[in-house]
């Protein structure tokens, strides 16, 4: 680090630890001054003593209250110097006078100016008139005054550029993160276009054979026309939806085409699709059902959607589901119950989904293997 990089340093330390403990500085102050006075102390106990002890005060008020304290000790001066019990006040009203210029407003250093000039007068002519180089000795306390009317000016200007360095800091820093997020967002957007044409590309090849396929096998009265129509629907639902979610992302597009977000009754399409690739479902509702929301009928599809897609995945060809939907005093109840193998599957994307779609209805998820089987059971609260 370099000599200026030290000092530097040192220098923020020094204003952070007088931020937290300004009554050290303000001691480091006052301890000159009692010695200064020491001397007069000797001379004269006990006025010499009460007169430091009252000018002591005002030292630890001039940060808070630069200009009262200013007051205060002139006022205390002015006493001394009538009951001539000088005990160094005149140093002290330089510090205050110091403290104003550094913290007061300009209209209270204007008039701690006037006042501190006129004590000056006074002193030097009236209360401790001086015989000798008189006129000498007024240039050189105007001087001094004007050095600590100088010096906390500095001081001020010196704090407001630092706390103007600080704001732009902090508002070069807000930019920077401004900045950072935007191209975090240009990315994802980015990587979904890219997405959407390599995803949607592949799945609109599916659906074309699909479809082909199904013609092929309708005119040859084949059994597997149906299944092949399905997949052809499927891959449709899911090319629309792929369009939907991520093609609002493409630059320069007039606008994503909007659809309907998925129900409860859409369910009874849901199924058949399900059923087709392999999984016997059995369906059953009670309660009313379709009074529900929107929003919390689109989180029950979800989370069906997404239990039933685990159950193709993990739990084997021979498996079948059982899909219950229960709502009954502003709770609905979602049970997907499958008899596959009940092995333990790792965290999945679907599993983290439910849980984050029951946590928007202040949802319990239970999911898990249970005998004979897998169940994920969903408990959510209709908003009030």
């Amino acid at each position: 680090m370099s000599t200026q990089g030290w000092l530097v340093d040192r220098q923020a330390r020094l204003r952070a630890f007088d931020r937290r403990h300004p009554w050290v500085m303000d001691t480091l102050v006052a301890v000159p001054i009692v010695l200064f006075s020491i001397p007069n102390i000797i001379e004269k106990p006990l006025s010499a003593t009460i007169a430091t002890l009252v000018l002591l005060p005002p030292l630890y008020w001039r940060r808070r209250y630069p200009f009262p304290a200013f007051l205060a000790t002139a006022t205390i001066e002015l006493i001394e110097g009538l009951l001539d019990v000088g005990v160094g006040a005149g140093v002290i009203l330089l510090v205050m006078l110091f403290g104003v210029a550094s913290r007061g407003s300009w209209r209270a250093l204007a008039w701690a100016s006037g006042t501190a000039l006129a004590l000056l007068v006074a002193e030097i002519y009236l209360i401790n008139p001086v015989t000798e180089n008189r006129v000498t000795t007024l240039l050189l306390a105007i001087g001094t005054e004007a050095a600590a009317v100088a010096s906390g000016v500095a001081v001020r200007t010196r704090r407001a550029y630092l706390i103007a360095l600080e704001d732009r800091a902090a508002r070069l820093e807000i930019e920077r993160d401004q900045q950072a997020r935007l191209a975090v967002a240009e990315e994802r957007a980015r990587v979904a276009r890219e997405m959407h044409d390599i995803v949607g590309h592949h799945v609109s090849v599916i659906v074309g054979l699909a479809d082909g396929s199904a013609a092929l096998a309708r005119s040859r009265q084949e059994q597997t026309a149906e299944p092949l129509r399905l997949i052809g629907e499927t891959g449709r639902q899911a090319l629309a939806e792929l369009r939907r979610v991520l093609g609002v992302l493409r630059e320069g597009d007039p606008g994503p085409q909007l659809r309907p977000q998925p129900g409860i009754d859409d369910l009874d399409r849901l199924l058949p699709s399900v059923r087709a690739a392999g999984l016997p479902v059995t369906y059953s509702t009670s309660g009313e059902l379709h009074t529900l929301g929107k929003g919390l009928q689109l989180a029950v599809y979800r989370i069906v959607q997404e239990a039933l897609t685990n159950t193709l995945k993990h739990a084997g060809s021979s498996a079948s589901a059982t899909v219950t939907l229960a709502a009954c005093r502003g709770e609905v109840r979602v049970r997907v119950l499958d008899n596959g193998r009940a092995i333990p599957a790792p965290p999945s994307h679907g599993l983290l989904g439910i849980g984050e779609r029951a946590a928007m209805y202040s949802g319990v998820v239970t999911a898990g293997p249970v005998e004979n089987g897998w169940l994920v059971d969903v408990v959510l609260r209709e908003p009030s």
